[in-house]
């Protein structure tokens, strides 16, 4: 790290907050608190995933010292926020890090699985991995949790409450609050990292709670220019879909998150199935991550909504009849041989890797086949380039023609449309100074921005990435 970025980060009696990733891009979330006293809180430490270049940044150096690192606070546990924290713990941070103990369960399951991967991409491209088991194992000694709606003095002058942001189990805003002095004068801010903020109502989790009273909100805008359909639409949709494929005899692949789409999609089926609105048929669920996960949901039922509890009282809420396990490599590659019709679950919900991508070399080219996207495809992704109309693409050095019909429902996206964005910052319009509007693609966020100038007449901006901003 070079001298003159150092100077910029950290500005001596100030407050300030750096931009240090999720800026300009949905992914690769990493923001910067430097306090007065030169306490340095970091939140979130997520690969960039989608573009051409993504690893190439993810190998990059921090722009700023790991070690001189005191916190790091973890909003949820999907990858583009937790995926360098082992690369930050190699570099030298030996600082605290927090998150509900729900996230700090899933983090340990989506690292695992991440490590796997990156070591076998390393090893295909003959490069260093971007880090190694030890980096993971040693990113756990010193993880703290801490419950919801729990006040938490995380360093003098700096308090912590962490509320509910309702985007996947056990995901935080954090309202981060300093009191202390500056230039000689008592000084209190309430900083509020919002994370991912969830598509309320979802089908399984708690609505986003609001925040009323920030001075600063640091906030994602992945649907800033877009709007989803409601929940009843969505359901709807899904339900006709899974019937089209059914009565024409085709195969339907789901690419599918392994972490909360997974989850929300087979709740939504276990309804859809108990009150006789789809038949029983065949649906494949292949991603052991995705098994995993979902023993944590099962084992985290206390997060659910009322709906979800008191169904989960009753039975699994995950299972119903037709659904077959597909755990094995080889389970996995038999499902090819298994008469239509049926369905295939199974990840990475945006078609860059994992077992989807052999399911769609197998089935695009037929024009009986159905391909169903239920949320935001990055920019560079296989899933962006599909759901675009691409009539050709390119899957492990292959050319595929694609000739199955291609479907989306965005209802199912985790993230909050445009407009439930703007009601959110309108909670705390009154208040907030300004409102940093970042993790979208650079058009959603600017649209974000000026929509909430408008409508809420807050000072809401898009910063560029490294940028520094002193919170006066």
């Amino acid at each position: 790290m070079t001298n003159s970025k150092q100077d910029r980060v950290n500005k001596d009696g100030k407050l300030t907050l750096t931009f240090c990733g999720g800026v300009g891009s949905v992914t690769g979330a990493n923001f910067l608190l430097t306090g007065p006293d030169g306490i340095s809180i970091l939140v979130d430490c997520g690969l960039e995933q989608g573009t051409h270049d993504s690893d190439l940044h993810n190998h990059q150096d921090f722009i700023y010292d790991p070690k001189d690192c005191n916190f790091l606070l973890i909003t949820h546990a999907h990858l583009d926020h937790i995926g360098r924290i082992p690369k930050l713990v190699k570099e030298g941070f030996r600082g605290t890090i927090y998150s509900t103990p729900e996230t700090l369960e899933l983090t340990k399951v989506m690292l695992d699985d991440a490590l796997k991967i990156a070591t076998q991409d390393a090893a295909k491209k003959h490069v260093p991995p971007l880090y190694e088991e030890r980096d993971v194992i040693e990113s756990f000694k010193n993880w703290k949790t801490i419950e919801y709606h729990k006040d938490f003095e995380l360093a003098p002058n700096y308090s912590l409450f962490i509320k509910d942001s309702g985007h996947i189990l056990g995901s935080a805003m954090f309202e981060l609050t300093y009191k202390g002095e500056v230039g000689g004068k008592d000084y209190t801010r309430k900083i509020v990292f919002t994370g991912d903020l969830g598509n309320s109502p979802t089908p399984l989790l708690h609505d986003t709670e609001k925040i009323t009273d920030a001075d600063y909100l640091v906030m994602e805008s992945v649907y800033g220019d877009k709007n989803h359909e409601d929940s009843g639409v969505r359901l709807e949709k899904l339900r006709k879909v899974f019937l089209d494929n059914y009565h024409r005899n085709g195969t339907l692949i789901v690419p599918s998150f392994s972490l909360e789409k997974t989850q929300e999609v087979l709740f939504e089926i276990h309804k859809l199935m108990e009150s006789k609105e789809l038949p029983e048929m065949r649906i494949y669920l292949d991603s052991p991550l995705a098994l995993r996960v979902t023993e944590i949901y099962r084992r985290m039922k206390k997060d659910f909504n009322e709906e979800a509890t008191a169904d989960s009282r009753k039975h699994d809420i995950f299972a119903f009849p037709g659904l077959r396990i597909s755990d094995s490599s080889d389970q996995s590659r038999m499902i090819v041989k298994e008469p239509n019709p049926k369905i295939i679950m199974a990840g990475s919900g945006m078609s860059n890797g994992g077992r989807i991508v052999h399911h769609e070399m197998d089935y695009l080219g037929d024009s009986n086949n159905t391909i169903l996207f239920l949320g935001y495809q990055a920019v560079g992704t296989l899933g962006r380039k599909i759901s675009e109309g691409n009539k050709e693409i390119e899957i492990n050095g292959q050319k595929i023609k694609i000739k199955a019909r291609i479907e989306m429902i965005d209802g199912y996206s985790s993230h909050k449309d445009s407009d439930h964005l703007v009601l959110f910052v309108n909670d705390t319009a009154k208040t907030v100074k300004k409102v940093f509007v970042v993790m979208g693609e650079t058009n959603a966020s600017l649209f974000l921005a000026q929509r909430l100038r408008d409508y809420d007449g807050v000072n809401a901006v898009h910063p560029e990435e490294e940028e520094v901003v002193v919170l006066e």
